[in-house]
């Protein structure tokens, strides 16, 4: 089997941050990054190139291969803001029908814009998936 590509690294997620041309993708970057700072009392930590997350979990597939990953992150790609939440769905459905525009894919949320979105019902979402997943890994 192969080994995921994407792992956590030593580089600095500001200095990442900072060299985003976009500006309203470099904005709201870093208003991501305090967000996600304030809601899961985690240090940011650079995965591969472009991803910022925080935490650290046991991700177990279904056919029992596991990997090291991290429960809630994002990264500000040039086409949207993708956003990693680890909620089942029937967790994350009540949230996503308040959140505002957005698009789901099978891993993560697409966001044009934080402005799109209601920061609270962000939150909220943050510090649910943090928790369930700090418990599940008590």
């Amino acid at each position: 089997m192969s080994e995921i590509k994407t792992k956590a690294t030593d580089g600095s997620v500001e200095n990442f941050l900072h060299t985003i041309d976009h500006p309203l993708r470099k904005q709201d970057g870093l208003k991501l990054l305090e967000i996600f700072k304030e809601e899961t009392g985690e240090q940011p930590v650079l995965w591969g190139p472009s991803i910022v997350g925080f935490g650290k979990m046991t991700y177990t597939y279904a056919s029992g291969k596991e990997m090291e990953w991290f429960p809630v992150g994002f990264s500000p790609r040039k086409q949207s803001l993708s956003i990693y939440i680890m909620l089942e769905n029937k967790d994350l459905e009540p949230f996503l029908n308040l959140l505002g525009k957005h698009k789901k894919a099978k891993g993560c949320l697409y966001i044009n814009k934080l402005a799109d979105i209601d920061e609270k019902i962000f939150r909220e979402m943050i510090r649910t998936s943090i928790n369930l997943v700090r418990t599940k890994n008590q």
